[in-house]
């Protein structure tokens, strides 16, 4: 009995051991990417800039962006760094989790997991896209709206908008429309454990109407075009995720 628990205790440092060495190359690899997208900060920022910079060359208007501290731009870019950093090891921390379960798993249940860890990227870059081709434009439309030219006894409003704020604002929309589009995953995987059913979500679907718009209202700025613009976009998905779930349970009949 001893020797049988001193191999169980073997086994799971072993384990430790080797996760440990995986989060630690996965650490290392993203210190190493954010050396050099630090190094590209300003083209990365130029990037992440283009949707407010188009829009005011669209509307022939003379705009800039501003920073009031004067180490707001430096800490800035440090922010760019690691948003572009961690968007770009994300599947080497995927693929580093993989490598670990997988010896665990039998062959069907690697089959069932592996579409698993390919669309989690897809989806977050999928909602990443959706943010900076379709949803920041109408924003910054929507926003630059509110810009009046003075009268008499009225004076101009106009746009100053600060870098930090900006770039905070797309950075954290990209990322919550990427977590947010993960949704499916989710759904498909309690579905595999028996913890949902198609039943189940299509019952409550007017419940999740709203939780949607409530959960798009606390991750989106209090304006109506993203929140919208991610509501929207997770009700279809839920939809789809319905879909998928009769697919799984029509697998497992099989």
């Amino acid at each position: 009995m001893n020797k049988k628990s001193s191999n169980e205790n073997l086994s799971f440092v072993s384990h430790l051991t080797e996760l440990r060495s995986r989060l630690i190359k996965s650490f290392i690899f993203l210190l190493f990417s954010f050396i050099i997208c630090y190094i590209f900060s300003a083209e990365i920022y130029d990037f992440l800039v283009k949707p407010y910079s188009t829009a005011i060359i669209e509307n022939n208007l003379d705009r800039r962006l501003i920073f009031t501290a004067l180490h707001e731009a430096f800490i800035t870019y440090l922010k760019v760094a690691f948003f572009a950093s961690f968007f770009i090891t994300s599947p080497i921390f995927l693929t580093q989790i993989w490598k670990f379960i997988a010896p665990g798993l039998y062959k069907n249940e690697k089959t069932a997991l592996l579409p698993y860890l390919i669309a989690t990227p897809v989806l977050f870059i999928l909602g990443g896209i959706l943010v900076y081709y379709l949803v920041m434009p109408l924003a910054i439309e929507f926003f630059l709206s509110f810009e009046s030219v003075a009268n008499s006894g009225s004076i101009a409003i106009q746009l100053e908008a600060k870098v930090n704020e900006y770039l905070s604002l797309i950075m954290r929309l990209i990322f919550a429309f990427g977590i947010s589009f993960q949704l499916p995953i989710i759904l498909s995987l309690l579905a595999r454990i028996n913890v949902i059913d198609s039943v189940y979500l299509k019952k409550r679907r007017k419940y999740v109407v709203v939780i949607i718009f409530a959960v798009a209202a606390l991750l989106t700025p209090p304006d109506p075009i993203t929140q919208i613009g991610l509501a929207l976009p997770l009700l279809m998905l839920y939809e789809l995720s319905i879909f998928v779930v009769k697919f799984i349970e029509k697998g497992k009949n099989a």
